[in-house]
């Protein structure tokens, strides 16, 4: 199988004062292109860290980390942020627009950081809010859009730059149940896409949409198994 994800032997030690923080202890995933994993976990399980790491915003301690064919475990902080643009898109509970931008103008960042010239970019971003429903709300700033529209924008943003990954953390905390299954169901469709998509959450009903479920408790993977009841609708 074609893997996309590689993380062997993960440990991450953080300097608290005096005393060191074993936030990962040895943790080793594999996952598939074209997976939907949740990873789930109470607070203190490791699950933030392993985002972190995941989504190229932070380095292991020891361990290795190869993110489509590419050692990223020792990369400097320049080349992390340049992997983290091609590869990896992301979703975040507070959305993380910005205010002043409108949606068209949000979705259209990371094409810039990329290097795609004018013409193209604005092109992709339209191409990509049609996507996923907006396409009659592009020139609307965030205060002008409702949760739900505000979280699409983000989605929209994450996979302009067709990244290997679609990493959302708590996606639908900010929004009410809902739109949250509207959210979900949208994250649904961009994964029968062929898109990797990995969920850190701590709510059963949004993991129950992913096909496998990793557990962590105390650093360690507690379990990871196949979703039986995996929606397949």
């Amino acid at each position: 199988m074609d893997k996309v994800i590689e993380i062997h032997d993960i440990v991450k030690n953080y300097q608290v004062g005096s005393v060191i923080v074993r936030a990962l202890r040895s943790v080793s995933i594999n996952i598939e292109r074209n997976e939907y994993v949740a990873i789930m976990g109470p607070s203190g399980s490791g699950k933030s860290t392993l985002m972190n790491l995941l989504g190229c915003l932070d380095t292991p301690s020891s361990g290795s980390y190869v993110l489509n064919g590419t050692d990223v475990s020792k990369m400097e902080d320049d080349y992390l942020a340049e992997i983290r643009n091609k590869e990896i898109g992301f979703i975040f509970q507070t959305f993380n627009l910005l205010p002043r931008y409108s949606a068209l103008e949000n979705v259209t960042l990371p094409l810039i950081y990329a290097g795609v010239p004018k013409l193209d970019r604005e092109k992709v971003a339209v191409e990509t809010l049609e996507q996923v429903g907006l396409g009659d709300r592009m020139t609307h700033k965030p205060n002008e859009l409702s949760g739900g529209q505000r979280q699409r924008v983000a989605i929209a943003r994450a996979l302009v730059n067709k990244p290997s990954i679609i990493l959302a953390d708590e996606p639908t905390g900010n929004l009410d149940s809902k739109t949250s299954l509207d959210i979900m169901g949208l994250l649904d469709d961009i994964h029968k896409k062929g898109n990797t998509v990995i969920v850190v959450t701590h709510e059963e009903d949004i993991a129950k949409h992913a096909a496998r479920i990793i557990r962590l408790f105390d650093g360690e993977i507690a379990q990871d198994y196949r979703n039986e009841n995996y929606m397949k609708a």
